[in-house]
């Protein structure tokens, strides 16, 4: 058994363990929960938050589920399959970030005055357009299928955590705020099963139709369940499939929008009046815009998302040459299994969201900068340790660690994110915060150039940003 396939064997062991353990807790604590359930008062908020899981898990998983199997194959399609030249590959790419980056600024500020529900819904329909277009060979078709990635990419990091949070709110707003923080590593901790499996899907349905469009067709028929259980599910009534007008905008989640006093403050059809969320019901004085940049807190979010989620792209895009570096130095001439590398760092990633959910329901918490902290050191650190040892398994376990850490900071981003940003601008400023990440990666890309050095330059201006941004943390954050 060689490297990959031990430390692939080595997390599927651990992984097994600890969810084993979860799972023995989990019963553990139902039955305590049953049995001191007559004096309990908590019993239908546990109810309603055991629906609102259901309501809202299935769904988040099948779109991230479509964009995991997106993964895989979007740069063979463009480069072997349809034989574009490496220039017009990068130029494709880079059209997506910018369409992301320039959506930011205004998909989360519509997805508050229409509503994040429907937003959701047009995620679903664009992502399938953008889908559709590969099946073009036209320039045009395939510049404008990543513009509409671009916009879907902004509208799934935004629209669907504030759809959660603000109705998690809604529903259960005396809940600990360990509860939230749970229910995001939860599914951070689902999400990577669905990518593994998406990774398998997607080359199984390659092999079976010998094409690389076949996992964005697959992909079209998850958005296509996940339009219809929003429509079905994410309504007021649990039940009602919402086409009527009136219904709808009733069942919507609204922030704040100019010209109202309130949040959700939307005059509806024939003079009825629509109900609003108690949570919601504050002025709104200052534009989104304006209260992300006086809120240092916000922008202490902004720059953490923007250094770590920017140096995790550009560890998407260098770490397979890195690897295949330091395979060639340890004399090695047979090729690197990509798929099995692929699922050993999900499985990382994985333990890392299992060891926050652990840290987060333990007797003694930490408290969450001084995680956000630690989790940003160490990041840096998997990518300097690296540049200077070039052995391959220190490579590969550099890597797997920093994947463990984004299985920590997603799920702890997400929860600052929820507790800090107000709920009738959440879409709006979720967007807002996508902004600058979307230019540092555009002009990471941009200057991309051949070879180790370039890579080792990249990799210690990572390590140097993700210190940074732990300093600011350690500043600002309390």
């Amino acid at each position: 058994m060689d490297l990959y396939q031990s430390t692939l064997a080595a997390f599927l062991i651990l992984n097994a363990f600890l969810l084993y353990r979860s799972h023995r807790k989990h019963i553990s604590l139902s039955g305590e929960n049953e049995e001191r359930s007559e004096d309990d008062s908590r019993e239908e908020e546990r109810y309603t938050l055991q629906q609102f899981k259901w309501r809202f898990f299935p769904i988040y998983l099948l779109v991230n589920g479509s964009d995991w199997l997106h993964g895989p194959y979007i740069y063979p399609i463009y480069k072997d399959e349809k034989g574009l030249p490496e220039e017009v590959v990068a130029a494709l790419f880079l059209v997506g970030f910018l369409a992301g980056g320039i959506s930011a600024s205004f998909t989360g500020a519509l997805a508050d005055r229409y509503g994040r529900r429907l937003a959701c819904l047009s995620f679903c329909v664009i992502y399938s357009i953008s889908a559709l277009t590969l099946l073009a060979d036209n320039l045009v078709i395939l510049f404008l299928g990543r513009i509409l990635g671009g916009v879907s990419a902004t509208l799934l990091y935004s629209v669907f955590e504030s759809w959660m949070v603000t109705e998690f709110n809604r529903l259960l707003p005396d809940e600990p705020g360990s509860t939230m923080s749970g229910i995001f590593s939860t599914l951070t901790t689902l999400n990577t099963i669905v990518a593994v499996a998406a990774g398998m899907l997607a080359e199984w349905v390659v092999r079976m139709t010998g094409t690389a469009k076949a996992p964005f067709m697959t992909s079209i028929i998850f958005l296509a369940l996940a339009f219809g259980a929003i429509s079905k599910n994410w309504a007021s009534n649990y039940g009602a499939l919402g086409l009527n007008i009136l219904t709808f905008r009733q069942n919507e989640n609204y922030g704040w929008h100019k010209g109202s006093t309130e949040a959700g403050d939307a005059k509806p059809l024939l003079g009825e009046k629509i109900e609003t969320h108690p949570i919601d019901q504050k002025p709104n004085p200052k534009s989104a815009l304006r209260l992300a940049f006086e809120d240092k807190r916000i922008l202490v979010l902004g720059l953490t998302s923007c250094f770590f989620e920017g140096s995790l792209f550009l560890f998407i895009f260098f770490k397979f040459p890195a690897l295949k570096l330091s395979h060639q130095l340890a004399g090695s001439t047979g090729d690197l299994s990509f798929g099995l590398i692929f699922a050993t760092l999900m499985l990382s990633m994985m333990l890392g969201s299992m060891f926050h959910n652990h840290l987060n329901h333990s007797q003694s918490p930490v408290a969450t900068n001084r995680l956000l902290i630690s989790t940003l050191v160490v990041a840096a650190m998997c990518f300097f340790i690296p540049v200077y040892i070039r052995a391959e398994a220190v490579t590969l376990w550099c890597f797997c660690l920093f994947e463990a850490c984004c299985g920590v900071y997603f799920p702890l981003i997400s929860y600052l994110r929820g507790q800090i940003i107000e709920d009738g601008a959440r879409a709006s400023i979720y967007g807002i915060l996508r902004m600058p990440l979307n230019i540092f990666v555009v002009v990471a890309l941009s200057t991309t150039k051949e070879g180790e050095r370039h890579r080792d330059m990249v990799f210690l201006t990572c390590s140097g940003l993700l210190l940074v941004a732990a300093a600011v943390v350690h500043r600002l954050l309390k």
